[in-house]
């Protein structure tokens, strides 16, 4: 696969292109993104599907921009998809071939089931495991959903529902009733599908999201895996359908979205009321990356291999360069964890987030050594993007923001309390970290002293002095009822 592809969604609302490049075999990062909302889809039912010309040019000349801007970053492949707007329209072929002719690229249509798949794969992919649940991707002329069980995509639906579509079909007529009939009628295909949570994809999803983050102040600016329950989220919903035109703003909506808000939501509402749903997702990711996934993982039966975290290993690819003391600190955190686990009272989980913390906690370093901390703190707050909980985000870009330092300040814990777990979680877990730092100061190639507990005694049988190791621990805010003894 070429380090650098480029992937373009041609949507009924919008037209996206992102680029990514690969640092390992399965790692890779998003290098650029850009989108329009061309709306090549406007008034095209109202016209028996047909492409209008004035959307054409606005969809043919933002393609124009993005095929010299993935020239400019130099992509070696361009894979470029188009959803229910061409697949519906009688005329796409005029503009297909234009495309073609003019630019040199390629627009594959992908049938309903296959985008509904590939927004399925992303999510299943790049989002903290789900044992069950379905995606919703409302998009301008159709919603898909998928079935996923842990990375299992199954029972896909594409259905002639999208925001536009209804918009132009029973909103501009003031027929709500209508086009609550409509979709019910739609959502029957849903029958026999059993979760009680739901992954919203697409731009429906992620503006109800994001307006709800802005209401509550949600301290942390990143939509990917942010979890909502249904309660919420309902009543949010009901205040969209409820508004004037004029109140919308009020709600943190954007104003290019206004005319279509409504069509979304109701089709949310409509869907969350049918499947009683409980808790909602948000995804950052979608069919793009379900596109990228498919060629990245086309002889892995589109799955990541078990236990694999891409956005571990792009930062380590690219930030790590001693790998030796990155896995040494990630296996000494851990067994510092089971040391101690019983008598922090941590619960098991913190273990992997640990673990991570440990493992990338060098990893600004590459950015301004004396500025380590405060920089591996913003590299993984931002870059920790995929199959990790907004949680774990948070906790671990904490852990090392911290590390070698006092505990946690207060400010710091009361902005992201939401977040964080409890105060003696979060200071154990620090203090582990910390511990093992110090206790690699001499930078062995491998770990060459032993750790055990003894009652309330954590013991270091090493045959070295470990001269640093002491003297820095001297300084490390110790916990109640634990000593720290070097044989």
């Amino acid at each position: 696969m070429a380090k650098r592809v480029a992937v373009i969604d041609i949507g009924s609302n919008s037209v996206r292109m992102v680029i990514y490049e690969k640092t390992s075999r399965f790692a890779f990062h998003l290098l650029y993104e850009s989108k329009s909302k061309v709306r090549i889809s406007e008034n095209a039912y109202q016209n028996e599907g047909n492409l209008q010309k004035d959307a054409m040019d606005r969809a043919f000349n933002a393609l124009s921009d993005f095929v010299n801007i993935i020239s400019s970053y130099k992509a070696r492949k361009t894979l470029c998809v188009a959803t229910s707007a061409l697949r519906d329209a009688p005329n796409k072929q005029d503009f297909i071939k234009r495309v073609s002719d003019t630019l040199k690229l390629n627009i594959k249509i992908i049938e309903g089931q296959r985008e509904a798949y590939l927004g399925g794969i992303a999510c299943a992919n790049l989002l903290p495991t789900q044992k069950e649940s379905l995606t919703i991707d409302i998009g301008g002329g159709s919603t898909e959903f998928a079935y996923i069980n842990h990375k299992n995509v199954s029972d896909t639906f594409s259905l002639d529902l999208g925001t536009v579509r209804l918009k132009e079909l029973f909103f501009d007529k003031g027929d709500i009733k209508g086009a609550k009939k409509y979709i019910d009628e739609k959502l029957k295909v849903l029958d026999n599908i059993q979760t009680s949570k739901l992954i919203g994809i697409g731009g429906t999803f992620r503006a109800i999201t994001t307006a709800i983050m802005k209401k509550n102040s949600f301290p942390l600016r990143k939509l990917h895996a942010y979890q909502c329950e249904a309660n919420e989220f309902e009543n949010f919903l009901k205040d969209v359908l409820n508004a004037q035109q004029s109140e919308l703003k009020d709600l943190y909506i954007k104003e290019n979205r206004f005319d279509i808000i409504k069509p979304g939501s109701l089709i949310l509402q409509r869907v969350i009321k049918k499947l009683m749903i409980k808790d909602l997702i948000t995804s950052g990711v979608g069919v793009r990356e379900g596109v990228y996934l498919s060629d990245l993982l086309r002889n892995s039966k589109d799955k990541l291999p078990v236990n694999y975290n891409t956005s571990v290993r792009h930062i380590l690819d690219a930030h790590v360069n001693d790998k030796e003391y990155s896995n040494n600190l990630n296996t000494l955190s851990k067994h510092l964890f089971d040391l101690l686990q019983e008598k922090l009272n941590l619960d098991a989980k913190y273990r992997l987030d640990l673990g991570v913390a440990a493992k990338l906690y060098p990893s600004g370093g590459s950015i301004h050594q004396f500025s380590q901390n405060r920089h591996s703190y913003y590299l993984l707050q931002s870059s920790l993007e995929y199959g990790f909980t907004q949680e774990q985000i948070v906790l671990i870009s904490t852990l090392v923001r911290y590390a070698k330092r006092k505990l946690p300040s207060a400010c710091h814990v009361q902005k992201y309390k939401v977040l964080l777990p409890k105060s003696d979680t979060l200071n154990a877990l620090s203090y582990l970290l910390t511990l093992s730092i110090y206790l690699l100061n001499h930078r062995p190639r491998n770990i060459d002293f032993e750790c055990t507990l003894e009652d309330n005694k954590l013991i270091i049988d090493s045959k070295k002095e470990m001269y640093l190791s002491k003297e820095d621990i001297k300084y490390l805010d110790p916990l109640e009822d634990l000593e720290i003894v070097f044989n």
